[in-house]
């Protein structure tokens, strides 16, 4: 009977326009971004030939989550979320159209596809704190968990399609081609966004306080295990394991000697399994521990990358990979869910946002792997970060758990 019902609010999560129109918005645009992402890494590959140019330029656009995450978090409880999201979707759209420019034109540059993946990053440091927020929202607090975990299956989704259209995309169409695409879809979200119905009761921005709505989140944060166990393990997931995408490119191309579509299906590969396994998650089909589905599944993604590092063939890899994708799924769906269900609602946007900075370590672990690359090669790094991983994730998960 409860099965029942769980699938019967996701139905009726279907049929909501405001909350369909919300949930498309950002799948595109995520897709986007990973499309640009593994564009910019064949590019930056293809000019230096450099492991390290490659994580610097993935670096980049992720660095401003680290930044500028917190920040964004407390903002958005003074400014509509809406009107943030916007701009999250109007700011890389007008960068996508000047970098497409400037490829057709035959004067991009790398300093020019750095700079562009900075300004779309810290557009993209804002998703955590708002658009996240605003599907639990629309969702409303009974349906929250099919909400998160169908964003979260989506999001996985994203992380497919768009590597896939910015392998093929780069091997047809180059640089112009890809980010032309990339803006003219993200351009069509904003459009659909304008009639997205959102009221929020705001207070007055005042800057002085920000540094205080943070603080007194790290306050309440240091009070509840599982908030302090979504954050390790986020930092540590982001900062060592999901630093592998910064070496995807010299993995397909340098090392399997494999087409810009290949390297495309290699980063791929990973959200294939977790679209697979939030799907399972989405559906109320699997009843689940959070707190054992959040650690055990960065866990099995760990694992999974070790048996990548050391695989003989590109197609072996490609299938451990989507493995572990099934444990991204319990990760990410988890991750969202915990938090907002542990989290009083006039904590939740600071609380996000602070889980924006501990996704925004990962450039730190990008760029420690392209170290590592040049020093050994791009497998290795992948391999040494992930034991590394591994043992900090059990390790914290059981000092947590005990207390």
């Amino acid at each position: 009977m409860k099965d029942e019902e769980e699938r019967w609010r996701t139905r009726d999560l279907l049929a909501s326009r405001d909350f369909v129109r919300l949930w498309l918005a950002g799948g595109f645009a995520n897709a986007m971004r990973w499309l640009e992402l593994l564009a910019a890494g064949l590019f930056a590959y293809e000019v230096t030939g450099s492991g390290l140019a490659v994580a610097a330029v993935a670096a980049a656009r992720q660095l401003p989550q680290l930044l500028f995450g917190a920040f964004v978090g407390a903002v958005s409880e003074s400014v509509n979320r809406k009107h943030i999201f916007l701009t999250a979707l109007l700011v890389p759209a007008s960068n996508s159209a000047i970098l497409a420019t400037l490829a057709a034109t035959g004067h991009l540059a790398l300093w020019h596809v750095v700079l562009g993946g900075l300004i779309s990053g810290t557009m993209w440091s804002t998703e955590m704190s708002t658009r996240r927020r605003m599907v639990g929202e629309a969702a409303g607090p009974t349906r929250i968990v099919q909400a998160i975990a169908l964003d979260s299956t989506t999001n996985a989704a994203t992380r497919m399609i768009g590597p896939l259209l910015g392998g093929a995309a780069f091997e047809l169409l180059g640089m112009a081609g890809a980010y032309g695409l990339s803006s003219a879809v993200q351009f069509s979200c904003a459009f659909a966004i304008l009639g997205f119905a959102y009221a929020q009761e705001t207070r007055p921005l005042a800057l002085g306080r920000i540094v205080t709505d943070i603080a007194a989140g790290l306050r309440f944060a240091r009070t509840n295990a599982v908030i302090l166990l979504v954050y390790a393990i986020t930092i540590i997931v982001n900062a060592f394991a999901f630093s592998y995408s910064g070496l995807i490119a010299p993995i397909g191309s340098g090392e399997f000697k494999v087409s810009p579509t290949l390297v495309g299906i290699l980063a791929a590969a990973e959200p294939v399994g977790a679209l697979a396994g939030g799907l399972v998650l989405a559906s109320g089909m699997v009843r689940v521990n959070r707190r054992m589905a959040f650690v055990g599944g960065s866990s099995l993604f760990f694992v999974a990358l070790v048996v990548m590092a050391l695989s003989p063939s590109y197609w072996l890899a490609v299938a451990v990979l989507v493995i572990g994708g099934v444990g991204t799924a319990g990760f990410g769906n988890m991750q969202t869910t915990l938090m907002l269900t542990e989290a009083p609602p006039e904590m939740r946007s600071r609380l996000m946002g602070i889980v924006t900075v501990c996704i925004g370590t990962g450039p730190l672990g990008v760029l420690l792997a392209g170290v590592l690359a040049d020093a050994t090669s791009a497998r290795h790094a992948v391999m040494i970060l992930a034991l590394v991983g591994l043992a900090l994730t059990l390790a914290l998960s059981a000092r947590l758990r005990a207390r």
